[in-house]
């Protein structure tokens, strides 16, 4: 009586064993995008994946079944309606048997002519057949992890992956979606976990067994070695999740520098309200970009002064804290008003800051040497590290500034990225902390409180198991496998 339900094996996560589950249903999507193109790929996963093959494909010589050939081969046939026998398009199947699928279940894929009219006949054609059903958002993906053929963090590197705009992003997003990041936290935890069994072993058998007196020195030892290893990769400057998100980029600057002017040169549209009038940018204005691969959010900020209008009061007030949020902040100041820098604008002037002297147009042959002083003694006072003049309006030394960018970008995350393990979301840091605060109070506990220094490395590898999906991650679940398409 209990055939066709859907039954759940649950075991503990703890140490690496996943919900292992087995359905009545088949589901299928198409896994392409919508729309007309010149291929659709539909696919199809679960016990009877096999028989829609056999009942779509019919009469075409014999079943794949009988067909003494290896699965993940490509075969050309007649798509049928497995009711009426009627054409519907001729394609390519592919049959992939479980669990060596990338859901871990018998697959399947049609790929077929990609005409909205086509698409969906063969999608009907699968509804009606007993125990079919379209597949949710990331079913797929979800039923791939459930059968333990990708970790969480893989799983966050495809929905990366698909989302991926710009070439770094998808280097990132590649790695991680290869194990890039599960292998090092696994073998960090398998580390804490060796370690939590000898603990428990002195604490067990400690006083009955022959059991080594230095074991609980070597324990210590190899804890405080992965604390120090740990910690270097969590100080990392927050470099994986700045490109993953994008490298926010804050324009500032007094009123009427031409930071509207400069945004819309760089974003090569009208993307800000231009004006001569003070205080017409109220509101932050942001234009995404891809400079050489790396994803840039440009935000055109407020001009900062002393004001007591209201709603300019509120527009440097929102500039302000974008500034505080920026990665990297250019100061536009204009040469068409004495060379200087108030209070208001040097308080925000930090180590992450560079400066353009803009309007150059306005400028002649002969103020080139004060101009070249004024460099000099922007750099001095300011400790920027680069100062550059252009004309927004012009457009002149507008590529040395981005040329130079970008090199500056490589500098400060290219480089970064070759560390094989790149913290990109902000999930993984947080576990990552509490491993280490476990990790911490462990090597600050006494001996004698064996109980609970154990305690401690249990709750170190359960930190690490949250983030690869071992333990705890239901809440987790829903959020990811929303990112990902039907069909995925």
């Amino acid at each position: 009586m209990f055939k066709n339900l859907v039954t759940t094996i649950s075991k503990n996560r703890s140490f690496g064993i996943r919900y292992i589950s087995t359905r009545s249903e088949t589901i299928y999507a198409l896994s392409s995008s919508p729309g007309k193109a010149g291929v659709a790929v539909i696919r199809i996963s679960g016990k009877n994946a096999l028989e829609a093959i056999n009942k779509m494909t019919f009469p075409s010589k014999k079943p794949i079944e009988q067909m003494n050939t290896e699965p993940r081969r490509a075969y050309f046939r007649r798509i049928r309606h497995p009711q009426t026998g009627e054409v519907l398009d001729k394609g390519l199947v592919l049959w992939f048997p479980g669990p060596h699928s990338f859901t871990g279940e018998d697959s399947a894929e049609f790929q077929i002519h990609g005409g909205t009219a086509v698409v969906q006949s063969v999608l009907n054609a699968l509804h009606g057949l007993p125990d079919f059903r379209m597949a949710e958002q990331g079913e797929f993906s979800k039923r791939a992890f459930d059968n333990d053929k990708v970790d969480l963090t893989e799983l966050e590197g495809l929905a990366d992956l698909l989302n991926a705009e710009t070439e770094m992003q998808r280097r990132l997003a590649l790695r991680q979606a290869e194990g890039g990041l599960r292998k090092p936290f696994e073998d960090w935890r398998n580390q804490i976990i060796k370690c939590m069994a000898m603990t428990e072993a002195v604490i067990d058998f400690g006083e009955d067994e022959n059991i080594e007196d230095d074991v609980l020195t070597d324990v210590r030892n190899r804890i405080q070695q992965l604390y120090q290893s740990m910690s270097l990769h969590v100080n990392d400057s927050h470099v994986g999740e700045i490109v993953r998100n994008g490298v926010q980029i804050a324009i500032i600057g007094p009123p009427n520098a031409g930071k509207s002017t400069f945004l819309n040169r760089l974003a090569k549209r009208e993307a800000a309200i231009v004006s001569d009038i003070p205080g017409t940018t109220r509101d932050v204005v942001e234009v995404r970009m891809n400079l050489a691969g790396y994803p840039v959010m440009l935000c055109d900020t407020a001009g900062l002064r002393e004001s007591s209008d209201v709603i300019e009061m509120e527009g440097i007030k929102r500039a302000k804290a974008r500034i505080q949020s920026a990665d990297i902040k250019v100061c536009l100041l204009p040469l068409d008003t004495p060379l200087s820098i108030d209070s208001v604008i040097r308080e925000v002037i930090d180590d992450d800051t560079y400066i353009i002297l803009n309007k150059e147009d306005i400028t002649t042959n002969s103020d080139e040497n004060l101009l070249t002083a004024y460099k000099s003694k922007l750099l001095k006072e300011t400790g920027v590290q680069k100062v550059w003049t252009v004309s927004s309006k012009t457009g002149k030394g507008v590529d040395v500034f981005i040329n130079e960018m970008i090199d500056i970008l490589k500098a400060k995350y290219d480089t970064s990225l070759a560390n094989p393990i790149m913290i990109t979301q902000a999930r993984h840091r947080e576990h990552l902390e509490d491993c280490l605060s476990s990790l911490k109070a462990f090597l600050n506990m006494p001996e004698e409180e064996l109980v609970l220094c154990a305690e401690e490395l249990r709750q170190a590898a359960d930190a690490l198991g949250r983030i690869t999906g071992k333990i705890d991650v239901e809440d987790v679940l829903d959020t990811l496998f929303g990112q990902f398409c039907i069909g995925k």
